[in-house]
């Protein structure tokens, strides 16, 4: 019997384990942000630190969300056109295309890039500082950790993850245009003329409402498991694999309550 039992045990417990896992690494993270919310103050961010992780985050990452972005916008147009072509509709093109980029697939295309890319480095840039008792000196030498290494990084992650989703809806869109004219033959102006005339604010806020959400779960979940490192080269490497599985269902689930609310 006491066989049986481990067997019908022992699945339970890993699941349970499992559980309590994630539980304490969520608990992590909302310890994290309530000591960002303390700090928030601008006057609290290290200037040189700030700008540095602007240019880091934002400025090297213009062009793979550029490349991103007009792939993006092709294959929207690509994809619709089959329709388009069949009933004749060509006037709702740009509408279609526009429609799925500013509301869905832009801000969460540019988000798993920007989390795989920024997110991944920042993860293994803080948990390579704690693993060689970088942020244990910065206390020693009176330095806050979270002021002076996440708080700018927090900022800098939301503004650009914004400001990124912006550019690549507009090059997604120009992208769309200049397949839909070379490819399906669609004038371009007619392709404007049916963003114009179809698509509203809403659909654009929705998108970047998304991507400001996405910019703090990216930035807390990155520094979370970052800051929470262990177990020296290899802790980091699993620091990272979890910092982006974690960023990345963090996404779909953000984007699944603002699509379930704006219905």
């Amino acid at each position: 019997m006491s066989g049986i039992r481990t067997r019908v045990e022992s699945p339970l417990r890993s699941v349970g384990d499992k559980f309590l896992a994630w539980s304490a690494e969520v608990g992590g993270m909302v310890m994290l942000i309530g000591q960002i919310l303390r700090r928030i103050a601008p006057w609290n961010l290290d200037g040189p630190e700030t700008w540095r992780n602007l240019y880091k985050i934002g400025v090297k990452s213009f062009p793979i969300i550029v490349v991103t972005a007009v792939l993006t916008g092709a294959i929207m147009v690509i994809q619709a056109g089959t329709y388009i072509q069949e009933y004749g509709a060509y006037g709702l093109l740009g509408w279609g295309a526009g429609y799925s980029i500013l509301r869905e697939v832009g801000p969460i295309l540019i988000g798993l890039m920007f989390s795989g890319r920024v997110g991944a480095n920042n993860t293994a840039e803080l948990g390579t500082m704690k693993v060689t008792d970088q942020i244990d000196a910065l206390r020693a030498l009176a330095i806050d950790p979270i002021s002076y290494l996440v708080l700018p990084r927090f900022y800098a992650m939301i503004i650009m993850m914004f400001l990124l989703v912006v550019v690549g809806d507009a090059t997604a869109l120009v992208g769309g245009a200049i397949t839909s004219e070379f490819l399906l033959g669609v004038d371009v102006n007619l392709f404007a003329w049916s963003i114009i005339s179809y698509i509203t604010l809403d659909d654009l806020f929705i998108g970047l409402y998304k991507a400001l959400a996405f910019g703090v779960a990216i930035a807390v979940i990155s520094c979370h498991f970052g800051l929470t490192v262990s177990g020296g080269a290899v802790g980091v490497g699993r620091a990272v694999n979890a910092s982006v599985v974690g960023s990345a269902i963090a996404i779909f689930v953000i984007d699944f309550i603002f699509s379930s609310a704006a219905h």
